[in-house]
């Protein structure tokens, strides 16, 4: 009882606490309104330039504050933006202070055409945001259930708002013939989904991963998917002020060959024009550039076809979002200056062309209120016969209902270019933004409430356990692999291994041989070869894991290039999240490392793979079937020991290799007196075999007895082992050093070893930590070495 007091004052505090600051910024908006308004007034003859820069701080203070303040209460920022524009417009800052109102947002022509001109930039610069942010996986994934859903949400509610359409006065309407293209319009804005919104209150709940979740977020998506299109068309359409069959005809022909060259060939040509400037360039967001030119050239190409290019960004978006190269990277790039600058311009500028005092005549009030009614009732009707006609429970069916009754900017975006083409009239503009804010903002309690009340099933609980592992683990998240080999044994062993563990993903291959006679394309054949197979064996053993995230291998080889530490720190300046080495002769008779291994791997600042055999072995490739022997991975407790076992494992549910895993101590110290109890140590092995249940490999542990680790791996290698692999922490300084146990076992074990090791470690960054921790001499070591390159 106590408890549930408790938690009941803490949310009370937290509300109120929610609230404070939302009135604080609700308020600081407000008084920048009289301060701005006066300086325009004192300034009336300030030049063209100089008002545009006052809209756009206007428009940033007001939009930024209020989103602030419905953020912080559960609410989309997005519409906070958008009521910024409604306040700063004629219904209230215009209602209030006429002249101040007029003198800011001037109706000259050249004054609008220039705050116009953003707002334009930034619908495409949205939809390509939203395009990218777009996972056209997760509708693959889900399944039917979410088209049949989006198939009514779109249906019934695009119906009604046609029919609505059909009944509306024609002083609603933007001119005489204009009811059937306006009905179109009016359909479309009743019947999309806003994927933002929905997703984030699907977030918020801790939904996204849950079954009902992604099924939502699916529905959105291909809603969203297909509203833009049918805009694209409805635009052809007004265009021509009335319906043409030919005309409709090659609109769509045109749209559908649009979209099939976008998913085939294009896909392809976005992938490669993305990788090769991030390959190229060493500019400054030079991606950036080129993503920018992807959405251009697409909207040309769609306006040419006759439709709006909004398509064309939006499909550009899709295609930039799916590139493996750096995706998450690029995409907070491009985040940072839409949602700033182009976000709050944009959604501020649709605001002001609404006027909310129309509707003080009670017929348009009325008729407002009957549209808001007609859009809900449609678009919860119809997403609930989905949910049902799929066969959910009328819970379920309730929850996806709720959910897909949210509009909010995508609504926006098409009234504001049915505005803009003199579709729609300002009236009718008025109040389908009304009807955009009210349904937006009543979604979220509404969605809330009803995910509140759904249960998790067994089968579902097992698969959020499973994708957790996947978010922890390492392999899965690799995104881009950079690969030194040379012509032995080990080299095209390096290359399969990298087959395995890069799944598909772009992989660079430079090749450290000292043949340079021999053409480079015979020189790559075997390590290419090597790779293929690894990539093809994992999208094999994939298809009994349900892992969406292997592919067909995509390799880049760096011809004419001599391995230096020069060569692999300017390949690495591209991005890799792992530099995997496979090079005869790396080992010394001491168990350390030749000069060249060290330059090469110092050369690299991320995680390292090292692939190391002691000289004396055969010529054939070590083999990894089952038959050939265990893989032997030693584990202590440490985050990078389990990345080394979830390596071994990735690896071993591809060749079919047994895994025997042992627990070592960290130092014989740490056994003698006993910091780890055996309970703990259990507790590790126990998280390797929930690991391996995730790739479905069956392993062995067992914990060591007394004495020297390395001593410990070494007794077991000699018990038919074919592969050791360590996770081995990269110790600070210009030399490669993993420690007294990593050597013993190079020196003491014949077989093939894998060191996988975490990001380097500079020795000013140890310096600070000295620092912090008091430890003086490794303060001296970290002073006397110089900062090295990127």
């Amino acid at each position: 009882m106590a408890d549930a007091t408790g938690e009941r004052r803490r949310e009370i505090f937290q509300t109120r606490f929610k609230l404070r600051h939302a009135a604080a910024a609700i308020a600081l908006a407000v008084l920048l309104l009289p301060a701005l308004a006066w300086s325009a007034d004192a300034k009336a003859a300030t030049s063209s330039e100089g008002m545009f820069i006052a809209e756009l701080v206007l428009l940033l203070v007001v939009g930024r504050g209020l989103g602030e303040a419905l953020e912080r209460l559960g609410q989309p920022a997005v519409m906070g933006q958008l009521l910024a524009g409604i306040l700063l417009g004629p219904s209230l800052f215009g209602w209030l202070w006429p002249s101040a109102q007029h003198m800011l947002f001037s109706n000259d022509a050249v004054q609008k055409d220039m705050i116009n001109a953003v707002a334009q930039l930034g619908i495409l610069l949205l939809l390509l945001l939203t395009g990218m942010e777009t996972d056209l996986r997760l509708v693959r994934k889900v399944g039917a259930a979410c088209f049949s859903i989006s198939a009514a949400g779109v249906a019934i509610p695009f119906v009604c708002g046609f029919a609505t359409a059909q009944f509306l006065p024609a002083s609603l309407l933007a001119g005489a013939g204009q009811r059937t293209v306006a009905g179109l319009f009016l359909g479309t804005a009743l019947s999309i989904s806003s994927v933002k919104i929905v997703a984030m209150v699907v977030r918020e709940m801790n939904f996204m991963r849950r079954n009902l979740g992604q099924i939502i977020v699916s529905s959105a998506i291909i809603e969203d998917t297909l509203g833009w299109v049918i805009i694209a068309i409805t635009i052809g359409i007004a265009t021509q002020g009335r319906i043409e069959i030919r005309h409709l005809a090659f609109t769509l022909a045109g749209v559908a060959a649009f979209m099939l060259f976008s998913f085939t060939l294009g896909r392809g040509i976005v992938f490669d024009a993305i990788r090769w400037a991030n390959d190229t360039f060493r500019s400054e967001y030079a991606v950036i550039t080129v993503i920018l030119v992807i959405m251009g050239t697409m909207a040309l190409i769609t306006d040419l076809i006759g439709v709006h290019t909004v398509l064309g960004a939006f499909v550009a978006g899709l295609l930039v979002g799916e590139s493996p190269i750096l995706s998450g990277h690029i995409q907070g790039q491009l985040r940072g200056v839409i949602t700033a600058l182009f976000m709050p311009v944009f959604f501020g500028v649709a605001g002001l062309s609404a006027n909310l005092t129309v509707l003080v005549d009670p017929t348009l009030a009325l008729l407002t209120i009957a549209l808001v009614v007609i859009a809900s009732v449609g678009k919860f009707g119809g997403a609930f016969i989905g949910g049902k006609a799929a066969g959910m429970s009328w819970r379920e069916a309730i929850a996806v209902g709720s959910g897909m009754n949210a509009r909010g900017s995508t609504e926006v975006i098409v009234a504001s270019i049915g505005l803009s083409i003199n579709v729609l009239s300002h009236n009718l503009y008025t109040m389908i933004v009304t009807m955009a804010v009210i349904t937006t903002l009543a979604m979220p309690p509404m969605l809330r409430w009803a995910l509140g009340r759904l249960p998790m099933g067994e089968a579902e609980s097992k698969r959020l356990e499973r994708e957790e592992f996947d978010q922890r683990g390492f392999v899965a998240n690799l995104e881009r692999l950079l690969v030194v080999v040379d012509d032995g044994v080990i080299g095209r062993f390096a290359s399969y291994l990298a087959g395995v563990v890069g799944r598909g993903k772009p992989t660079t291959v430079l090749h450290a041989g000292d043949d340079d006679t021999t053409e480079p394309r015979v020189r790559f054949e075997p390590h290419l070869q090597e790779i293929e197979k690894g990539a093809r064996e994992s999208a094999e053993a994939a298809k009994g894991m349900d892992d969406a995230g292997v592919g067909k291998s995509r390799v880049t080889r760096r011809e004419n290039v001599l391995v230096s530490p020069q060569t692999v720190a300017e390949e690495a300046r591209k991005g890799y999240g792992l530099l995997l080495i496979g090079l005869g002769r790396s080992l010394t008779a001491r168990g350390g490392f030749t000069r060249r291994l060290n330059d090469i791997a110092g050369a690299f600042d991320g995680p390292l793979c090292l692939v190391l055999k002691r000289a004396g072995g055969g010529r054939q490739v070590p083999s990894l079937d089952a038959d050939a022997g265990r893989i032997l991975v030693p584990v202590n407790g440490t985050a990078v020991a389990r990345r080394g076992a979830e390596l071994a494992l990735a690896v071993a549910a591809v060749t079919g290799s047994r895994v025997r895993v042992l627990y070592v101590a960290r130092s014989s110290r740490d056994e003698s007196q006993g910091m780890m109890s055996r309970r703990r140590k259990e507790a590790v092995l126990k998280d390797i075999v929930a690991l391996a249940e995730r790739y479905n490999v069956d392993v062995r542990t067992s914990i060591r007895g007394k004495g020297a680790a390395a001593d410990a791996i070494c007794r077991e290698a000699g018990k038919s082992v074919a592969m050791i692999v360590m996770g081995v922490a990269r110790r600070p300084g210009d030399e490669l050093l993993f420690g007294e146990t990593t050597t013993g076992v190079l020196l003491g074990c014949s077989c093939p070893v894998v060191l996988l090791s975490d990001e380097r470690v500079r020795r000013d960054d140890a310096a600070r930590e000295a620092l912090r921790s008091g430890g003086a001499a490794e303060t001296k070591a970290g002073s006397e070495t110089q900062r090295e390159p990127r």
